[in-house]
């Protein structure tokens, strides 16, 4: 047998046919078994192409002898292409699929236009026709999640312990990697991000105008097209661009301009609910591209709707109730409740109620939008909610209205009247709900405080040292001198920011007869 029927039996797995036997004249023609019949059409079709293979009576060694690339002896050129573009090894003769049909019908079809006869063609096509979505879930990509500042290394925490390994400090948030399956569940789970961004693209840009190649260059077709409605958002630390604006439009053109270049269409601008959101994250000399998978922010969980005089976003009650320490099977004090979001963060933290579960979340309006393993994820996470509270949540606050709009906003976070006392109580003179316990609270400061604050912070002092002896005090304000008005010595001052506010976040341990009574 020649040396090329060798190579050819190696590189493609060529079965000997008659020809092939009338060549070598030293072998008997073998025939296959076994084989697949397509469509009937294609079946009638081949058994022509058979009809007249057989009538030609030529040799097939001649016609083999220039083709290099079936010979295992020469250089290869892999021209092969999955259905999906990419080049693929072993699929050397996908152009020549539609031109010759290959069902086995027991027999070889011979050499015609240098086609080998009766090779094995695997079925890759089909499977990788379903590979998109569970190659989507299985990529890991770069997550970043911002929060409030002061929160990092909470943040941090939280998403170690939701699984995230990797994740680290970062600059208003922290850093980790997940598949798509991870970044559902921390958009479910934490309570501290604002956002769960995906990195897309990250790249160093020497003008405003190179923003518009870097957001070309994102393959934003995988996730939304032109039936959606979009939303670009740019921020900068440190960065020398001259415009923000500008480099907003140059991002929003680049996505736009690829979408219509790949689907005919540019998506609508929609800045109120979008579809689809993008951050553009400028420092230094770099540009950073987020899809964002939360949509609105994370702390709206979609309870509070009566809101009092400057209120706590959720994720910064949550914040709090971390960086104190609170124990959530451990009674639960706010003197100046408000709105009850510190509280009612409290109840679903002691619960096990996920921070997102009654909320829409931006990922599901993505393409390709697994919605049944997400309502899957979701159920799992009820099954895990406790029926009860071990310890008790109460809040008093002056303002009758205020405790009204706690109690409909824990109505709406589907929390009974027993899980929460909320009543119209003084700071000054309520008693403590047990003997040990804490105390997280957001009392009022600023425009908030009457004119002459002395005496609140006096008598209020005088009740926590004389009541609440054993229990942990911790209380946000931006009043830096808090602690001479409560003439109690802090244990903790940590850095927070309400909005825009400087605050500090004060720990006190209130231990009996340890300070001198106020004058």
């Amino acid at each position: 047998m020649s040396s090329d029927d060798q190579g050819r039996r190696k590189t493609l797995t060529v079965k000997k046919t008659a020809r092939d036997a009338h060549a070598a004249a030293s072998e008997t023609p073998r025939k296959r078994s076994g084989a697949r019949a397509r469509t009937a059409a294609l079946i009638e079709r081949s058994k022509e192409q058979v009809q007249r293979l057989r009538q030609d009576e030529a040799p097939a060694a001649p016609a083999r002898k220039s083709p290099s690339k079936y010979r295992s002896d020469a250089p290869r050129e892999d021209t092969s292409f999955s259905r999906r573009g990419a080049p693929r090894d072993g699929d050397r003769f996908a152009d020549k699929r539609e031109r010759a049909a290959e069902p086995d019908l027991g027999q070889g079809l011979g050499d015609q236009d240098d086609f080998p006869a009766e090779v094995e063609w695997a079925a890759e096509p089909e499977i990788r026709k379903r590979a998109p979505r569970w190659l989507r879930d299985a990529e890991v990509f770069p997550v970043f999640a911002p929060c409030p500042q002061g929160l990092e290394e909470a943040l941090t925490a939280e998403m170690q312990a939701l699984g995230f390994e990797d994740a680290r400090v970062g600059r208003a948030g922290c850093h980790f990697s997940a598949d798509w399956s991870g970044i559902q569940r921390a958009n479910l789970y934490s309570r501290l991000a604002t956002r769960i961004l995906v990195q897309v693209a990250h790249e160093t840009i020497s003008h405003e105008d190179d923003i518009l190649d870097v957001a070309y260059n994102v393959p934003w077709e995988r996730w939304f097209g032109a039936e959606h409605t979009l939303r670009v958002d740019t921020s900068a630390v440190k960065s020398p661009v001259q415009s923000l604006q500008y480099c907003n439009l140059r991002a929003k053109d680049g996505i736009c301009d690829r979408l219509r270049d790949r689907e005919g269409a540019r998506p609508s601008i929609d800045t109120v609910r979008p579809d689809a959101r993008v951050h553009l994250f400028l420092t230094g000399n770099t540009a950073t591209l987020y899809l964002d998978t939360s949509g609105e922010s994370l702390f709206k969980r979609g309870w509070r709707l009566d809101k009092g005089e400057a209120p706590l976003r959720e994720n910064l009650a949550a914040g709090m109730l971390a960086l104190a320490g609170w124990d959530p099977a451990a009674p639960l004090l706010d003197p100046f409740c408000g709105s009850g979001t510190i509280l009612i963060e409290a109840a679903w933290i002691a619960l096990g109620v996920p921070a997102g579960i009654s909320r829409p979340l931006g990922f599901e309006r993505l393409r390709d939008h697994d919605a049944r393993r997400w309502r899957d994820l979701k159920d799992d996470a009820r099954a895990r909610i406790l029926p009860k509270l071990d310890a008790p949540l109460v809040g008093y606050d002056l303002d009758p209205q205020a405790v009204e709009f706690a109690r409909n906003n824990a109505e709406r976070a589907w929390l009974t009247a027993d899980t929460i006392r909320f009543e119209v109580g003084d700071a000054r003179e309520v008693p403590p709900p047990a003997e040990q316990g804490w105390i997280v609270t957001n009392p009022p400061y600023g425009e908030r405080l009457p004119t002459d604050d002395t005496e609140l912070w006096r008598a209020w002092s005088a009740n926590l040292k004389r009541s609440y002896a054993g229990w942990q005090l911790h209380v946000i304000t931006s009043d830096r001198d808090l602690p001479q008005r409560l003439r109690l010595k802090p244990l903790r001052r940590i850095p927070l920011h309400n909005g825009s506010l400087d605050c500090r976040l004060f720990g006190f341990e209130l231990v009996a007869a340890s300070y001198r009574d106020p004058a």
